[in-house]
């Protein structure tokens, strides 16, 4: 079986996914205890999609997320870097007109500048070996006025909730996930990437660093997980300055 470290070298995170691929998304809906459709259901009225745009949904793994997103009428790009999940979304959603899935690496995007309406990622982003360099290229691809929303796992504020919740991972998750998925092993990265990803504040610094304006971030579940939010300046060239 295959884990990624977190070094997070691109070629063990996408064959770490490739693995559990199948099963991935009955595996996080137990883990999450039922939260992961609530947190996707915060994420698409966050990006708030409209008839007619162009969104892209990065890490978008076997397109859960980026189905809802095309309930509206914008047309949705599910990008991941696992050919694995790719292959799963595609099957799953080959009668979706609006949804396309394509291979790609979030730090090197296939897209022109100022392509999308909107930039999205649902718990992607830790897995990304250099994520300041996945922000850039989220503003690159970004149009002038469009908007960024990440969802991400974060540091729940009040000591007793995080105490609880690192309690859970280091502990409870394991003996979970044993039954649960068909690659225990993989999880194990998941606590540990978790533990490791920087809090609330440090990733609304990032999203400046990149270039975007109006960054906010609200805490869902208690800051167990965080949706961040920004809009390229309308005015914007490609790159900050």
């Amino acid at each position: 079986m295959s884990r990624a470290d977190l070094n997070k070298q691109p070629e063990q995170v996408a064959a770490m996914f490739d693995q559990v691929s199948t099963h991935y998304d009955r595996t996080n809906a137990v883990l999450s205890v039922g939260n992961a459709a609530l947190w996707r259901m915060a994420a698409t009225r966050a990006v708030n999609p409209r008839r007619g745009e162009r969104i892209l949904d990065i890490a978008a793994g076997t397109g859960t997320s980026s189905v809802a997103l095309t309930k509206t009428g914008a047309h949705v790009v599910a990008a991941d870097f696992s050919e694995g999940m790719i292959a799963v979304g595609r099957s799953r959603h080959a009668g979706n007109p609006q949804l396309e899935f394509v291979q790609a690496d979030a730090t090197a995007l296939p897209f022109a500048d100022n392509e999308f309406d909107a930039v999205t990622i649902s718990f992607g982003l830790r897995n990304v070996v250099e994520p300041r360099k996945a922000l850039a290229e989220f503003y690159r691809v970004t149009k002038p006025g469009g908007r960024v929303v990440i969802c991400e796992f974060s540091t729940p504020p009040f000591a007793p909730i995080r105490m609880g919740y690192f309690a859970y991972l280091n502990h409870v998750m394991p003996m979970i996930v044993k039954l649960a998925s068909s690659n225990a092993e993989a999880y194990d990265y998941l606590g540990e990437s978790i533990a490791a990803w920087p809090n609330q504040q440090t990733l609304s610094a990032w999203l400046r660093e990149a270039g975007y304006d109006a960054v906010a971030y609200r805490n869902l579940s208690l800051g167990i997980v965080a949706l961040h939010r920004g809009v390229k300046p309308a005015d914007a060239s490609t790159a900050p300055s």
